[in-house]
């Protein structure tokens, strides 16, 4: 590899980490999501321009920030700023290098809500603003923190490339002239646009923990953000049981990811895995969130008072199965299992159905799951979803019939756009092609 394409992979890296941080950094200046972004970018050409001959700086996050903020301070200029609100914006601008996020988790723990100051966490709240539809909330934010193309959210909403792109772009425009504040909402309006958040926040999450695409199998790196993000929330909204159970569902599989892969970063999926990896303290951390996502529940609490738990919660109590578990024989797949039938009543989707076909496999025979499964394969939802095709497959494997098995092994491998999620499958239909 060449000094110049080493160069490049380094800038592309540094993107993905800090795209999120420089955008959020930018609007809070400019007090405009596109313009922010479009100045990010502007940053990212001059990495493109300047690092291949001088060379990745020490603080590559830190200088990318301040070519943004530097751009910002140009239009801002155009605009006719105040003077004293450019000279405050250039005195943080050339603090950039020692610029520190602290640990915003920690710091938060007798904080009122109108003492928030996380860049990121505006702009989340910012992208997710009421006046977007719910798809298009998503989508913005999806693309501005989590750094994700427009075709792996496309991917992750099982629809088309297109449509995502005519999604973000509107998203953009709408909040422009909607004059939308960037700030973290307060009261009332903070229960309406939580749930959105919250929604974002775990579509980060999962994209870290199963990338769409790529050579990895992980980002961890989304994974690591979408808990801080999770953590900030659940102070945030301490009243909401839904803040506690997308916390704890995402300490909890956040738990598994040092045993999710091998020793050469191929998939080891989850009851191969080595449960002595499960980092311990996390699902401590996870559990204790779904029991307070409980007794909020049971103390009749939050904006929307429920009777049982919410979609996360369940999510976290299924999770919580697998982690208190020390061996797979000894998972409750009987409970599992009802815990879907409750997911898919109170949020039916096709993909619950799927998992919770999965649950009825595991907990009354491979037959009974296939069943299941075999009324999703006409599902226009699933019709490019590869872990349709590789569940089908398990289940028509275990029942020995090893020719259909390794058939649907093979169109998962051929959905899959992930390279370490391709070879998983294309193993999986040598060995069925072999049995």
């Amino acid at each position: 590899m060449s000094q110049q394409e080493a160069t490049h992979r380094a800038i592309e890296a540094v993107w993905r980490i800090e795209s999120a941080k420089i955008v959020a950094g930018v609007a809070r200046m400019v007090r405009d999501i596109g313009v922010a972004e479009e100045l990010a970018q502007d940053a990212l050409l001059c990495a493109l321009e300047h690092w291949p001959e001088a060379g990745v700086p020490g603080n590559p996050g830190a200088w990318l920030m301040a070519a943004a903020k530097h751009r910002a301070l140009d239009r801002l200029r155009r605009d006719k700023l105040g003077d004293g609100k450019l000279e405050e914006y250039g005195r943080d601008l050339e603090a950039q290098e020692a610029h520190f996020v602290p640990d915003f988790v920690d710091a938060l723990s007798d904080a009122r809500a109108d003492e928030i100051g996380d860049d990121l966490l505006r702009l989340i709240f910012t992208a997710c603003h009421p006046v977007l539809s719910t798809e298009a909330r998503t989508a913005l934010t999806l693309k501005l923190v989590g750094g994700l193309s427009t075709a792996e959210i496309a991917r992750a909403f099982l629809v088309g490339e297109p449509t995502v792109a005519q999604r973000i772009v509107r998203a953009k425009r709408t909040l422009t002239e909607a004059r939308v504040p960037y700030e973290v909402p307060r009261g009332e309006e903070l229960s309406r646009r939580l749930g959105s958040v919250l929604e974002v926040v775990y579509l980060v999450f999962n994209e870290g923990y199963t990338a769409t695409a790529g050579d990895d199998w992980m980002r961890p790196a989304l994974c690591d953000e979408a808990l801080r993000l999770g953590r900030m929330l659940a102070v945030l909204a301490h009243g909401e049981p839904e803040a506690h159970g997308l916390i704890a569902l995402m300490e909890l599989q956040a738990s598994r990811i040092a045993a999710r892969t091998d020793a050469q970063g191929r998939p080891v999926l989850l009851l191969d895995q080595d449960r002595g990896r499960w980092d311990r303290l996390l699902i401590r951390r996870g559990l204790a969130a779904l029991e307070r996502a409980q007794a909020l529940v049971d103390a009749g609490e939050g904006s929307t008072p429920h009777a049982s738990l919410g979609a996360y919660a369940l999510q976290a109590s299924i999770a919580a199965c697998h982690a208190r578990a020390a061996v797979a024989a000894d998972t409750d797949w009987a409970r599992i299992a009802a815990i879907y039938d409750a997911l898919s009543q109170l949020h039916p989707s096709p993909v619950v159905e799927l998992n919770r076909a999965i649950a009825v496999a595991m907990a009354f025979g491979p037959a009974a799951g296939l069943e299941i499964i075999d009324r999703l394969r006409n599902d226009p939802a699933l019709k490019n979803y590869q872990w349709l095709p590789s569940a089908r497959g398990d289940l028509l494997a275990k029942l020995g019939r090893n020719h259909e098995a390794r058939a649907e092994f093979m169109r998962a491998a051929q959905l899959a756009q992930n390279t370490r999620e391709r070879e998983l499958m294309l193993e999986r239909a040598r060995q069925s092609e072999a049995s």
